[in-house]
């Protein structure tokens, strides 16, 4: 037990750097943008350009192909079918189609209403929240469903141990070109 535990740990902060990896590199040329209107003056205008509604449309996507995948990994889900359909819906609802709409909204007026600056992080630090949760639920549910195939599979060795073993199969022979076998 306590040899899992830390074997536990040691995955779970893994997991964490990889996801955090991702959102990163995701903001970097996001970072790169704002570093160079810092530089010339005007910080203000990245909260008034569409830069974040972007990042946060991406890690939306990324967060919907995670809760995705960790629908479709393990049929076995159960009752969690609902609640990843229900971070389907939010993610859809709450952060990518605002950032959509405020994409257009933003390219398409040249006056902009002040509440742009203040929506646009939140809905970054929403996509961030969600992709992260996307991640960990991906994971569990990948993990739980390796775990039942490696009990299943230890369960019919345990099985096949009463039985008499099979002969060893032999190598695949490939033939070459001129009809040899190797």
């Amino acid at each position: 037990m306590s040899e899992t535990r830390p074997q536990n740990e040691q995955q779970s902060l893994s997991m964490m750097y990889g996801t955090y990896a991702d959102i990163l590199f995701v903001l970097f040329p996001f970072l790169v943008i704002s570093m160079q209107r810092l530089w010339d003056g005007n910080l203000y205008e990245t909260l008034m350009r569409a830069d974040l509604s972007i990042a946060a449309a991406i890690l939306a996507g990324l967060a919907i192909g995670k809760f995705v995948l960790g629908l479709v990994t393990n049929r076995d889900l159960g009752r969690f079918k609902e609640r990843i359909v229900f971070f389907i819906a939010l993610t859809l609802f709450i952060v990518l189609g605002p950032a959509i709409i405020l994409m257009l909204s933003i390219t398409g007026n040249t006056e902009l209403p002040g509440f742009v600056a203040f929506v646009q992080p939140v809905l970054l630090i929403i996509a961030i929240s969600l992709y992260t949760t996307a991640v960990s639920i991906s994971n569990i549910l990948t993990q739980s469903g390796a775990h039942q195939q490696q009990a299943a599979l230890s369960e019919a060795q345990a099985h096949d141990e009463t039985e008499p073993a099979a002969p060893p199969s032999e190598p695949l022979s490939i033939p070459r070109r001129g009809g040899e076998q190797r």
